[in-house]
């Protein structure tokens, strides 16, 4: 394969599913691929790029992400709700084909136009290979990052949008994808529910950056807790992550709160401010046991999880959480409310401790105490933590994506009798077993 493009409605330096698709690029051409992120002009929300009459531009090294980027006209909607669709992107995915020949495709998210376009566009040129003989046939894959449509999440308008997209879009895009890249197990079981064939299923976690972990591993905890003056005597329970009502650090200053006369223990909260942060900074305020950071660099988040003791979680929804991977890889164990993808990536007593979800808040206070007085248990899951974290590294998860697209894209270019829609032995591996990882 000479080029691969990934296809996202925007870049973003914090936000889960942007992060993915943009370290996917990376490793991709780390280990050889030639990879583009197709995005919108828009970063983080923000505009970031004017095109004039452009539909699109290349940047060899794009200043925000820091990696090969094709900017795109685009527009935000006010619905659905944060999301920036991009325009003319058949046009652009024809334009881009004569220009750099473009032989897998990669599309992320839900509820924007980018799948459904991308899915026409590849079934016409897998069509078009097939009836003319002319040119190579794209492989396709498409990652939703699905989370499903919760009502402790969503309203009942956003929530039936979601249902209504699932039900539109995920059929057409099943049928022209080669394979669908879920983030976990329990996400390829709800893909088969929804239509996906269980052989096209391939499990990708997102990744931990392998630059990061050696970030990681090189820090020091004084950086941090010098510059923000955090206690180097207590042992600090540390949340990481957008100051958000989804990911709920409310629950978090509520813990704190319970547990305020523990002399030994002291909670921090940083991120880069949300819809929850003046929330968070009103109940917080009061309590001298917290302390709120904001957002950090990536030296400073490295040092961060080297300083910590405990990472705690109570989101109401992920799909996986990437800043639990980065605290287990630094060896330090997770309380989480353990929602959809959180309760397959920490095992209960095994990487960290459930509680019974995200308003569990006195759970989520004994559970802290749990591993703060029982040492032999937190040391057993300080190193499954940083094992099973291992096994998320980018490079091993694009290792395994690459070699499996190039399998595809071989019989689909050189066995073309086998039609539009992938259906070789082939396709097994990653399939049935793969879920069951």
């Amino acid at each position: 394969m000479r080029n691969t493009a990934v296809v996202m409605y925007q870049t973003s330096n914090s936000k889960g599913q942007e992060l993915v698709a943009q370290r996917m690029v990376k490793w991709l051409r780390r280990l050889g691929v030639k990879a583009w992120l197709v995005t919108s002009v828009y970063h983080d929300g923000k505009k970031v790029v004017t095109l004039g009459k452009d539909k699109y531009a290349l940047f060899p090294k794009d200043p925000y992400v820091k990696i090969p980027v094709v900017r795109v006209a685009g527009y935000k909607c006010k619905w659905p709700p944060r999301r920036v669709m991009i325009a003319g992107l058949t046009e652009v995915m024809n334009a881009l084909h004569s220009e750099l020949g473009i032989d897998a495709i990669i599309t992320h998210s839900t509820i924007w136009n980018g799948p459904e376009e991308v899915a026409k566009w590849v079934m016409w040129r897998k069509l078009y290979s097939l009836t003319t003989g002319k040119g190579t046939s794209p492989i396709y894959a498409h990652m939703s990052h699905y989370q499903p449509p919760d009502p402790i999440r969503y309203s009942e308008i956003e929530r039936t949008y979601r249902v209504s997209w699932n039900k539109l879009a995920f059929p057409q895009i099943f049928r022209a994808a080669d394979m669908i890249l879920c983030v976990t197990p329990l996400e390829a079981e709800e893909m088969v529910l929804l239509g996906a064939s269980p052989t096209k299923i391939h499990v990708y976690p997102g990744g931990l950056d392998d630059d990061e972990a050696k970030l990681i591993d090189e820090a020091k905890p004084d950086l941090v807790l010098e510059k923000y003056k955090l206690p180097k005597d207590k042992y600090l329970v540390t949340y990481l992550g957008t100051i958000e009502r989804r990911k709920n650090p409310l629950a978090i200053v509520r813990v704190a709160a319970k547990l305020r006369r523990r002399k030994d223990t002291a909670f921090v909260i940083a991120g880069k401010p949300g819809n929850q942060y003046e929330e968070v900074i009103t109940e917080g305020r009061k309590l001298k046991n917290l302390y709120i950071l904001g957002e950090l660099t990536d030296e400073e988040k490295a040092s961060l999880i080297k300083a910590s003791y405990i990472n705690i979680i109570m989101s109401k929804m992920e799909a996986l959480g990437l800043a639990q991977v980065e605290f287990m890889y630094g060896g330090v164990p997770v309380v989480t409310s353990a929602v959809y993808g959180q309760k397959w990536v920490i095992r209960h007593f095994i990487e960290g401790l459930h509680v019974g979800g995200p308003n569990d808040v006195d759970g989520a206070a004994k559970a802290v105490e749990v591993l703060l007085e029982d040492q032999e248990l937190y040391l057993n899951l300080s190193e499954n933590a940083r094992i099973r974290a291992k096994s998320f590294l980018a490079s091993k998860l694009t290792k395994n994506l690459i070699e499996r697209m190039k399998t595809i894209y071989e019989i689909h270019n050189k066995i073309p009798e086998l039609g539009v829609v992938h259906a070789g032995k082939p396709a097994l591996r990653g399939g049935r077993e793969n879920i069951k990882q």
